[in-house]
């Protein structure tokens, strides 16, 4: 091969394939939210609720329907994204919070009881 390589005049290198990033899971979960309404949760709000354990008033209708209908695995992938940016514990406690406040924590409690 490096004969033809030669011939041809050229160079063949070997190098490292970047680092696949994984899924954007706030992309996702902000995505969800927003399905079924004209005004959106941002990802900066999503994330400040999660990190605050508040959600403003007018987007309780969007923070219920990513709790009520979002895939178990892109609401798992959240807490562990957002989770990174503070100590551990903190984002579930706080997304327990936030779904008890909005009448949406059967759901919540029995994954975080199981993952």
């Amino acid at each position: 091969m490096q004969n033809v390589l030669d011939l041809l005049g050229l160079d063949l290198s070997v190098v490292k394939a970047p680092k696949k990033r994984g899924p954007d899971f706030i992309r996702m979960a902000s995505t969800s939210a927003n399905v079924r309404f004209r005004e959106r949760l941002t990802e900066d709000e999503l994330v400040h609720a999660l990190l605050s354990g508040k959600v403003p008033r007018n987007r309780r209708p969007h923070l219920r329907s990513l709790l009520e209908e979002a895939p178990e695995t892109v609401l798992q992938g959240l807490v562990a994204r957002v989770g990174t940016w503070t100590r551990p514990g903190k984002v579930e406690k706080n997304l327990l919070k936030i779904a008890e406040a909005l009448n949406a924590s059967h759901r919540v409690r029995e994954w975080l009881t199981n993952a």
